[in-house]
């Protein structure tokens, strides 16, 4: 008999519709996904690709605030929507919602196992208030059971003093093979694709929100260390939007060499950026993981990556399929950047390595990863 596994998220996310569709696939979970919201405005534009979705949910009415840097999302009826659900077991992402501790008291009194999803790392840069710390770990007591993305969520679980035992990974994924299909295809035709995106023949590509803790303005001085020469073959490429935008369009401006910011793409674009570069930067000061770079390795790009990244602890292997570099350290950057744009046959290798590591990285994958939690604790507590 199937087991009755309600997840609870905040938007309807792209990158989760795969993984939840190969959950709902499961022969032993019957799924059902509780979002609090459809999108967020307020950070992401992210079309809501509703025809994908092969699994039950349901959005539960809320209002959502942004002051300064703080995300405050209030819903109200998920103790209803719980109630019509009638879950077996709870996968809840995240601890910051006042809904995550309604759910959470919801399964106390149910008595129904409640399992957090934790992508948090050490070198997340998040609030260190004692009493945010506080209620963190007293959240984190009060759970079954955790799921988490990759390495550095499990140490970063392990330093509050989480049983081994009681942590699952499910490895973070996105739709690779979407993304591979896509990208051999703009590789048949590269020259019409180039010229239809306006793009260089050769580039450095960075995707994703551009802000300055993703490490843009690093990546953009990092750009203009590296020789004249090879500025003048070798361009940056900016793909995204954010407040750092206009910032670095005027920074750009008076730069030499070729930056280019040609704002969102969306999936069905975004595949020809990636097959179409020589390397994936990802500087970032601090992110829980960074599925840009999934989705670039499924690409067969070479990935450089700052040490603050989730995803780099498992994804990218210094000198095997990309370069680790140290966050904030632009000499360094740079000098990788150099050495990547002017080796080839590395450069090459390493590209061939990435699709090869990220093929384990599949949304099934990561749909085996939840539903090995839900299950072995079900066959532990029985």
């Amino acid at each position: 008999m199937s087991r009755r596994l309600v997840v609870i998220t905040e938007i309807i996310a792209p990158y989760r519709i795969p993984v939840f569709n190969a959950l709902a696939q499961h022969s032993d979970i019957d799924l059902h996904v509780i979002f609090l919201a459809e999108t967020d405005p307020t950070r992401r534009r992210w079309p809501i690709y509703k025809d994908d979705i092969r699994f039950s949910y349901e959005v539960v009415p809320g209002l959502r605030r942004r002051v300064a840097d703080h995300n405050f999302l209030l819903n109200w009826g998920i103790e209803n929507a719980l109630e019509g659900a009638a879950p077996d077991a709870i996968v809840c992402g995240g601890y910051n919602y006042f809904a995550s501790w309604l759910s959470l008291r919801w399964a106390e009194r149910r008595r129904v196992p409640f399992y957090l999803w934790v992508e948090s790392t050490k070198k997340d840069s998040r609030s260190r208030f004692r009493w945010i710390e506080s209620l963190k770990a007293d959240f984190l007591r009060r759970c079954q059971g955790f799921i988490v993305p990759g390495k550095s969520a499990f140490e970063y679980l392990r330093s509050y003093g989480i049983p081994r035992e009681n942590i699952f990974t499910a490895p973070n994924a996105v739709n690779t093979r979407f993304f591979a299909e896509h990208g051999e295809i703009i590789l048949r035709d590269c020259e019409f694709h180039r010229r239809d995106l306006g793009l260089p023949d050769r580039f450095f590509l960075f995707v994703g929100r551009l802000v300055r803790e993703k490490g843009v303005f690093d990546l953009l001085e990092a750009y203009l260390a590296l020789p004249p020469k090879l500025r003048g073959e070798v361009s940056l490429v900016f793909v995204g939007d954010g407040p750092a935008r206009s910032e670095l369009i005027r920074r750009a401006a008076a730069l030499p060499g070729s930056v280019l910011l040609p704002g969102i793409a969306q999936r069905e674009f975004l595949a020809a950026y990636y097959a179409l570069a020589d390397a994936f930067v990802f500087p970032t000061h601090s992110d829980p993981w960074g599925l840009v770079v999934n989705e670039a390795m499924s690409c067969g790009l070479p990935v450089i990556c700052s040490n603050a990244a989730g995803c780099a602890a498992d994804l990218v292997e210094d000198r095997w399929n990309g370069r680790l570099m140290r966050a904030g350290d632009v000499d360094q950057l740079a000098a990788v950047m150099t050495e990547l744009a002017v080796d080839d046959g590395f450069r090459m290798q390493m590209g061939r390595r990435s699709r090869e590591r990220i093929a384990r990285y599949s949304p099934e994958r990561c749909a085996a990863g939840f539903a090995e939690a839900v299950l072995v604790r079900e066959v532990c507590a029985a």
